[in-house]
């Protein structure tokens, strides 16, 4: 008896689980399952601006150091005795042009040549009765010649021969010979006195009154001071936005003051390593030192149908942002210049809404929400964007 009442109450167990279980399942079909929530996209607000291609002027950034257009080594010609001057001869001194740079002593020399007048007067007047007789045509001249003769002046040039006769016979003589002898003594002695060719100053001085100098021997350097050149270096790529002529405005780190120029030389040379050309500015001023570091802009060409955009909405260097039916669209421009804050571009048609700030994260096919499409994007043609290397 004990057993059979185990039996069912083992039974009884097994049919109160199988009927919870089967309960439970009836009332988990009978509740409806929840909604699922559909998948929105939210569109990105973005700040828009319209395209409005324009004339561009564009400058050329340059750099470089100051060196005097005038420069050059003094050198002597002749030996002698170096003399003192008005002016000392010293690092710093300012000559005008014309003056006196160094005189040498030249009475040696100057006695040479009055010498040699001398024997050449003395041959004129012995030739003279000879010419009379001979060549009566021709007497006149040269007593007029003989007249005017001075020892101290520069020798004048002999009468024209009247035929051939009379200029063998002058030759004969070797009055020729003395005469040319003569002026190249007077051109040796115009050597004993150095004269400024330009206005400058002593840059380097390596004499002293008194001491001797000797043929060969380098005196010192004189330099202008109101004429420089500024040697700068172009990429070999934008030599085609400037000139010959060009104006170009400088200025120093170091001092206060602007200074203007013009390209005065292109070279033809290019240099292997870097690709760029050598390119000389002109330019004049108060304040001006050799070897100054100076930096500028040069006015370049204008760049025709384009638009200057802030760089960093360029992508990949090639492409812009434009919004079109509410969706980024990636196009693709020409990049003309680009600076450091900004690219000049072509390729867009005027009025096209583009990005006027980088968002994060955007890409092509973006969803978007323009918030502003009023601004346009342009270049003003009072303002200048300086070139950089990138084309």
């Amino acid at each position: 008896m004990n057993l059979s009442i185990r039996r069912i109450s083992i039974f009884a167990g097994l049919a109160i689980l199988l009927g919870s279980f089967a309960a439970a399942r009836f009332l988990s079909q009978q509740k409806a399952p929840p909604a699922r929530k559909a998948a929105t996209a939210q569109a990105r607000q973005v700040d828009t601006m319209h395209v409005h291609n324009s004339t561009i002027p564009t400058t050329l950034e340059i750099q470089g150091e100051l060196a005097a257009f005038n420069k050059i080594d003094l050198f002597a010609e002749v030996s002698g005795t170096l003399e003192a001057t008005s002016r000392p001869f010293k690092v710093g001194s300012y000559f005008p042009q014309g003056s006196v740079l160094i005189r040498i002593d030249d009475e040696e020399a100057r006695l040479s040549l009055l010498s040699q007048k001398s024997n050449l007067l003395n041959a004129i007047t012995q030739l003279m009765p000879d010419l009379k007789i001979d060549y009566p045509e021709s007497f006149r001249h040269w007593q007029e010649y003989l007249r005017q003769f001075s020892l101290e002046e520069p020798i004048r040039a002999f009468p024209e021969p009247v035929n051939e006769q009379e200029k063998y016979f002058i030759a004969s003589r070797n009055l020729y010979s003395q005469y040319y002898s003569i002026k190249s003594a007077e051109e040796r002695l115009s050597k004993y006195t150095l004269n400024a060719p330009f206005s400058g100053v002593i840059t380097q001085a390596s004499i002293n009154p008194g001491a001797v100098v000797r043929a060969g021997q380098k005196l010192g350097e004189l330099m202008n001071t109101s004429n420089f050149e500024l040697e700068a270096t172009v990429a070999l790529k934008d030599l085609k936005y400037i000139k010959a002529g060009s104006s170009v405005e400088l200025f120093s780190e170091d001092i206060p003051g602007n200074w203007t120029g013009h390209i005065k030389r292109i070279s033809d040379q290019v240099d292997a390593g870097t690709q760029t050309v050598k390119v000389f500015v002109g330019l004049n001023g108060q304040g001006l030192r050799e070897n100054m570091y100076m930096r500028g802009e040069v006015k370049a060409s204008n760049i025709e149908n384009a638009l200057r955009v802030p760089r960093n909405l360029l992508v990949d260097q090639k492409g812009l942002y434009a919004v079109q039916d509410s969706f980024l669209q990636l196009r693709k421009v020409q990049v003309v210049k680009i600076t450091e804050e900004h690219a000049i571009v072509r390729g867009l048609e005027n009025g096209t809404p583009i990005l006027s700030e980088m968002i994060p994260g955007a890409f092509d096919g973006m969803k978007v929400k323009a918030i502003n499409q009023e601004k346009e994007v342009s270049a003003p043609e009072e303002e200048a964007a300086a070139i950089g290397s990138l084309e």
